[in-house]
């Protein structure tokens, strides 16, 4: 790799030493990557009193969710190659300036417009801002044993983000306001901005050329499709034609991007980033567990503020035990056995074990109690997702081309989101089929209406179980065995710089 002034050598590359700071770094990194992932859930718990505030519709109401989900998710191997060419501190700062903007417009919004088109620029900001920060987390931490403690904290960050939004977005709603759940966006841009600007050097990949706008077009197209008709299933069912017909326009728009990326000189998404077996498993890993988690947080959220009749701070706080237990999982679990053991029997195994806290959820009913009901649940979910959620993402970025690390980092982030909006509205569906079902079949009462709502919670957890035990069941088979020295050598790629060679062909397309 070549270092120049503008280009010095990033951080933790093979010609420098460990940069003193890297603990600060993480800290920042962590900070800033929590304050995208609080994004997903804060904003919930504030949506009632914000349409009480601003008078929109319960129709309306979706799109501050969904706003968000469709520009983030839209735009994230487009933000991870831009990562790489603008320079990883400067995509940073640009992601946080953005961010804590659109957070201050919607902090303000005094109309259902502004709101949503102040979440939807947080969603593109943050589209830029995920994959740079796994990419410097990548670049920074390059000894296995400090990788592992570094990608057990991050991993115990990217599950634990959602349960804590639910509990800060409980705080804010409650005593101070609903604006402070994207207000509170400013205070800590703020404070990364400035780790950011006196910790940082400014790396980026090697690879120079034009940008694959047809890549760009066909991926962002093809995202935002699907992640819209999943979205709109949760809300006008899945034989909706316009439901059927985004999915559909979705799956061929990515298929034309394979295709794409396969022939592209300076492809957006190198297919070599895909085709490593292990970096695949744990994308797909990654994608089921957050298509079960979510189904958790949704589904027990309501269960503690409706049936045990919870508040919005009591039901958060009743999350943090899971919390505890996924983060000191996660974290024991890179430093102490994912180096030792590698990834194919801690990620399908802690899966499996989420799976199994998820039956123990199947058995809530009126009559349960925290501590008796819920809270083992909880606590068999935070060891096996700890077990699982640190491995992959370590896995996912390992050995990694140093042109390549911002748009490996977009893979997690993608799978991550596309996998909430799966799960979210898949779930949804779900318990919403079953609930009709029972009260068919039933005499209407109060006491029948709550125990439809059990009978669709108990089809969520039930199916949440099935999806992390096939996922348990489909990375068995397609992690390698070995410790992960070995598997990063497998892994390593044989180009790390410059453009790869070719031969004219008549075939052959540049999508610069």
């Amino acid at each position: 790799m070549t270092v120049t002034a503008d280009n010095p050598p990033a951080q933790g590359s093979a010609i420098d030493a460990p940069d003193p700071r890297r603990w600060l770094i993480l800290a920042l990194l962590g900070l800033a990557q929590m304050m995208i992932v609080l994004d997903g859930t804060i904003v919930n718990i504030a949506l009632p009193t914000a349409q009480r505030a601003l008078g929109f519709s319960t129709s309306d109401r979706q799109w501050i969710v969904t706003a968000y989900a469709l520009a983030f998710g839209g735009l994230l191997l487009l933000g991870g190659r831009l990562s790489d060419r603008l320079g990883r501190k400067r995509a940073l700062l640009i992601g946080l300036v953005g961010f804590a903007g659109a957070s201050a417009v919607g902090g303000a919004a005094t109309s259902f417009a502004m709101l949503a088109g102040a979440r939807a620029v947080q969603g593109a900001f943050g589209a830029l801002l995920a994959p740079t920060v796994l990419a410097l987390l990548t670049t920074t931490f390059t000894d296995p044993g400090e990788r592992g403690r570094a990608f057990g904290i991050f991993g115990a960050i990217l599950s634990a983000g959602g349960a804590i939004g639910l509990l800060l977005g409980g705080v804010l709603t409650t005593y101070v306001s609903w604006r402070w759940t994207l207000l509170v966006n400013l205070v800590l841009a703020a404070i990364a901005f400035a780790g950011g600007t006196a910790l940082l050097q400014q790396s980026r990949g090697e690879q120079r050329g034009g940008l694959d706008l047809p890549g760009a077009v066909t991926s962002s197209s093809g995202l935002f499709a699907v992640v819209y008709g999943f979205s709109r299933a949760d809300t006008s069912g899945w034989q909706d034609p316009i439901t059927l017909g985004f999915l559909v326009a979705g799956v061929v728009l990515l298929a034309a991007f394979l295709a794409i990326e396969a022939r592209a000189a300076h492809p957006l998404l190198p297919l070599r980033v895909l085709v490593d077996r292990n970096r695949g498993a744990s994308y797909l890993a990654i994608f089921f567990i957050v298509a079960g988690l979510f189904g958790l947080f949704l589904f027990l959220t309501f269960y503690l503020q409706t049936t045990l009749g919870y508040s919005a701070v009591i039901t958060g706080v009743a999350f943090l035990p899971m919390v505890a237990a996924l983060s000191l999982t996660s974290v024991v679990t890179n430093v102490r056995l994912l180096p030792r053991l590698g990834p194919r029997p801690l990620v399908p195994t802690g899966m499996a074990v989420a799976a199994v806290g998820m039956v123990i959820m199947t058995r809530l009913d009126v009559d349960s109690t925290y501590v008796a009901d819920v809270l083992p649940g909880l606590l068999v979910l935070g060891v096996g997702i700890g077990l699982a959620i640190g491995s992959s993402t370590n896995t996912a970025t390992a050995a990694v081309a140093p042109d390549d690390a911002g748009v490996a980092s977009a893979m997690v982030n993608t799978s991550q989101q596309v996998g909430a909006s799966i799960g979210t509205s898949f779930l949804n569906s779900l318990s919403a089929s079953a609930v009709s079902g029972f009260l068919m079949h039933h005499p209407p009462s109060v006491t029948v209406d709550a125990q439809a709502t059990l009978y669709g919670q108990r089809v969520v957890f039930w199916t949440a179980a099935g999806i992390l035990a096939a996922g348990a069941f489909a990375t068995r088979l397609l992690f390698r065995a070995g410790p992960m020295a070995a598997l990063r050598a497998r892994a390593r790629p044989a180009r790390t710089a410059g453009p790869r060679p070719s031969i004219p062909s008549p075939t052959r397309r540049s999508s610069g």
